[in-house]
């Protein structure tokens, strides 16, 4: 399975994508914004948090 550090820069590279995304194809982003937080829970951290990582 992936570490606490993958996981939190998985959904920092997903988050980019949506927000890459959320206005040529929102209902193709927005996924990707579900599974950025479902990681982001999965290990009870924040935004704030995975960026000073």
């Amino acid at each position: 399975m992936y570490s606490r550090d993958d996981d939190l820069l998985i959904a920092a590279a997903l988050t980019r994508f949506a927000v890459d995304f959320e206005d040529t194809d929102p209902e193709f982003a927005e996924p990707a914004w579900q599974l950025a937080a479902d990681r982001l829970l999965e290990h009870d951290a924040d935004t704030e948090e995975t960026l000073e990582r």
